[in-house]
């Protein structure tokens, strides 16, 4: 019989615990516990699968082909995200505030790459000739115009 839970019960933080310590051998029956012993709820079921997600993580790390450094432990991140949420085809930003505090990461915070703008004013041509006026805003048809005229938005610069 499944166990009814939702965040309240609090389980879900051992469910990260243990995703650390998978292996190929133990995998299964972490993933089998996941789907099978909970009735989860509108958010546990969202920890079970990130759980899941770093559990195999931390399972394929632990292989004889593991022992990926943090530049490619950020780059399965990046790809994991991207393909999760089907963001393949634009650009994407994390930000760690904590950068703040430190001087030198200012223009993380102030610029976006030429890329990136160029990037900008090409879908916003494209939404522009895409959507029609009575379906989309005409404060965000106007947004829109003025990327695609030049402007860059909220104030930032296009960086290097």
């Amino acid at each position: 019989m499944k166990l009814a839970i939702t965040e309240k019960d609090n389980i879900h933080p051992q469910w990260y615990k243990d995703a650390k310590t998978q292996t190929a051998a133990t995998l299964p029956e972490f993933l089998r516990r996941l789907t099978e012993d909970y009735e989860h709820d509108y958010g546990t079921i969202c920890h079970a699968i990130a759980a899941a997600a770093l559990g195999a993580a931390y399972a394929v790390e632990d292989s004889p082909q593991g022992g990926i450094t943090g530049f490619q432990s950020s780059a399965v991140m990046w790809q994991f995200i991207m393909e999760w949420q089907d963001y393949t085809d634009e650009p994407l930003r994390l930000t760690r505030y904590e950068e703040m505090l430190y001087p030198q990461y200012r223009d993380s915070f102030q610029t976006i790459s030429r890329e990136t703008w160029e990037w900008l004013q090409v879908k916003a041509k494209q939404l522009l000739a895409e959507r029609a006026e009575p379906n989309t805003h005409p404060d965000v048809r106007a947004h829109w115009g003025q990327i695609v005229a030049g402007k860059v938005p909220f104030g930032y610069m296009v960086g290097e």
